[in-house]
């Protein structure tokens, strides 16, 4: 199924469809504040699911989208010094932080090596409304096979999805052609001293100038 997900209106009706899809560990293909990404709901059968689906190898793990910080907290993430600082300073936006906690709460299989869960605040108000409604937080990941580049706009990733979403598998939702976009900036939370991974849509130097010796 593809669903319009750009006015108010559409957001609205798609809400309740996307609940009942990800209640049956259904995935999801949305548009985010960087690029189309694929989700499911933060549950073991949903996670192996996405995985199968996306051809992604075993033991990489996916991120978190949350739609506030107190999100994060609700499910048991642990907000380091720096991450406090880092989340005030750009959250919500493309800043993907690993943390630790979530131990009862998440998935294992969404554990880095390092032990920390990666979770970002979206800045996108039809999926952060989205989250909100849902009351948990979505995976994520982009949506491309391995080794592609993922699709601009929706069309683009209908065409690579194609047998899973008229096999029921995948619903996409249609924000329309997304900009050339980065992806988000990665920061390891989870040590004494945060830890650059990815530089992406925010540089280290904006990273530094709002959070100074707490930022990597």
């Amino acid at each position: 199924m593809i669903l319009p997900f750009q006015s108010a209106s559409e957001i609205a009706a798609a809400i309740p469809i996307v609940r009942n899809h990800l209640s049956g560990s259904g995935i999801l293909a949305y548009p985010t504040e960087t690029v189309y990404g694929l989700g499911s709901a933060p549950t073991v059968s949903a996670l192996e699911a996405l995985a199968r689906l996306k051809g992604r190898a075993a033991g990489k793990p996916f991120l978190l989208l949350v739609s506030s910080r107190r999100m994060a907290e609700e499910w048991g993430l642990v907000f380091s010094p720096s991450a406090r600082a880092l989340s005030d300073a750009f959250w919500p936006g493309p800043l993907t932080l690993v943390l630790r906690g979530g131990e009862g709460r998440l998935p294992d299989q969404l554990r880095g090596r390092e032990g920390g869960i990666a979770v970002r605040y979206t800045s996108h108000r039809g999926i952060a409304k989205l989250i909100t409604e849902l009351g948990y937080p979505i995976t994520s990941t982009s949506a491309n096979r391995p080794g592609t580049q993922p699709a601009p706009g929706a069309d683009g990733l209908i065409e690579v999805f194609r047998a899973d979403i008229d096999r029921g598998e995948l619903l996409v939702l249609d924000g329309g052609v997304l900009g050339n976009v980065p992806p988000s900036t990665l920061v390891d939370c989870t040590g004494v001293m945060p830890r650059m991974v990815r530089e992406g849509a925010i540089p280290r130097p904006e990273l530094r100038r709002a959070a100074g010796r707490l930022a990597p």
